[in-house]
């Protein structure tokens, strides 16, 4: 740990020229930083008075998103004494897990420092602690281990990338995948790789992918909004767009081009994965009649009258694209044409929504393939093919329904996951308090 902490500091000292820079001309990096280096909320401290806690780790949205059923199950499995708090790493994962689970118990994941992760130990005295996914901090780890808090790695999966790191690292990486005390893997194939790299087999578990228990919040007023701004015709969802060379969004609006749109007389929904990325996106849309979701939200109104005109949606919002899928006709889910490991396809695929991706899809691979072997998804491999599938799916809407429906079904058949992870969980606490 002296070695680790040293080298965290070296690096955090090498590289604060940039993050000062960065704190100075965005507000991204400045939000949360008391928190992260250690100065625990009041709110926090008073909305765990009393009661036992389970502190539940979210990087970002996808996370908070496989999140938000674990939460509430976990909070009714274990009665009132408990309260369950998360933490996140990114900004937008902050702002949609106050939205769902209210600021009083949201908190930005302290630095891996020893100052900063105790003073959230002394605080919180978690009963345990739930990682979402795979995102490991050796000082959390080592402190928890001293202070015998049970660590779970819930929704664990490994990617081709991650497996081939660890691999190359097993000297070191192996001896802090031992640590966490239970791993809750997506799949067998998840399961496999993370003994191989080093995590005992006996805590291993797979309990499936929570993502297929995902629900839309029924708050969101935007899939109404954009409906009426349709008026009628068909809506074509790009969720999840990234950054690249070129941009996905290029990809996309080139795509659209290719499809023949003004005879199938649909509207596009462009929704960017990164909200720094807005102004960039909405440069490209310069061509086009378009609509800022943001400015509804701002004016309280769906914005409707002469923005019926418009061909193409920007949502440049947070936390609504899960909801917006559910009024599209076909749906794109990036991170797909770019090689970044695609993103979850089951958000649209429980509407019964056709389901178009890149060839990129290592981050979901079990899920893809399930939804191939259905017929509920198509993997195109270019702008051309994307272009050609969208106007096939917007032109023969029974052929559309039916696939939609085959990945619906994929999507309902492997859902449970959650309550399979909640009772492995409490089991945990249960094990650790006695």
């Amino acid at each position: 740990m002296l070695a680790y902490s040293a080298l965290l500091t070296l690096a955090l000292v090498l590289s604060s020229p940039w993050w000062l820079v960065r704190m100075a001309t965005t507000q991204r990096y400045r939000e949360g930083l008391r928190q992260r280096l250690g100065a625990v909320p009041a709110r926090l401290a008073a909305a765990v008075q009393g009661r036992r806690v389970v502190w539940v780790h979210a990087v970002s949205v996808g996370e908070v998103l496989a999140a938000s059923q674990l939460v509430g199950e976990l909070e009714a499995a274990l009665g009132n004494g408990f309260r369950v708090v998360i933490s996140t790493t990114t900004r937008t994962g902050q702002a949609l897990a106050r939205e769902r689970f209210g600021a009083d118990r949201v908190f930005y994941m302290p630095l891996d420092f020893a100052f900063s992760v105790r003073a959230y130990l002394r605080v919180l005295k978690p009963g345990a602690v739930v990682l979402m996914e795979s995102e490991l901090w050796p000082r959390m780890l080592h402190a928890c281990g001293r202070g015998g808090v049970p660590v779970v790695v819930a929704n664990a999966r490994m990617s081709d990338r991650s497996f081939a790191r660890a691999m190359r690292m097993q000297w070191v990486w192996g001896r802090v995948m031992r640590k966490p005390a239970l791993w809750l893997a997506q799949s067998e194939e998840d399961a496999l790789r993370l003994v191989i790299v080093g995590v005992r087999a006996e805590r291993v578990q797979v309990a499936g992918n929570m993502k297929y228990d995902i629900r839309a919040p029924k708050l969101s007023r935007m899939p109404e909004w954009i409906r009426a701004v349709a008026g009628g015709r068909s809506i074509f969802v790009a969720g999840s767009s990234v950054d690249g060379v070129p941009a996905e969004e290029e990809l996309v609006i080139d795509a659209w081009k290719q499809s023949l749109r003004a005879e199938i007389n649909a509207v596009l929904v462009l929704a960017p994965r990164h909200p720094e990325r807005f102004a960039a996106v909405e440069g490209m849309l310069q061509p086009f009649r378009y609509a800022k979701a943001s400015e509804w939200v701002a004016r309280g109104d769906e914005g409707t009258g002469t923005s019926r005109g418009f061909e193409v949606v920007l949502l440049d919002t947070i936390g609504d694209l899960a909801a917006v899928y559910g009024i599209a006709d076909a749906a794109f889910v990036g991170g797909s044409l770019i090689r970044t490991g695609g993103h979850n396809p089951l958000e649209p695929a429980q509407f019964g929504v056709p389901v178009l991706m890149g060839s990129s899809f290592e981050n979901f691979r079990d899920v893809v393939a399930k939804m191939q072997e259905a017929g509920g998804i198509r993997i195109v491999q270019d702008q051309k093919e994307l272009g050609a599938a969208i106007a096939e799916l917007l032109t023969h809407r029974d052929k559309a329904k039916v696939m939609g429906e085959r990945g619906r079904r994929v999507f309902e058949q492997q859902q449970g996951a959650t309550a399979r992870s909640v009772e492995a969980i409490v089991a945990v606490i249960r094990e650790a308090k006695a």
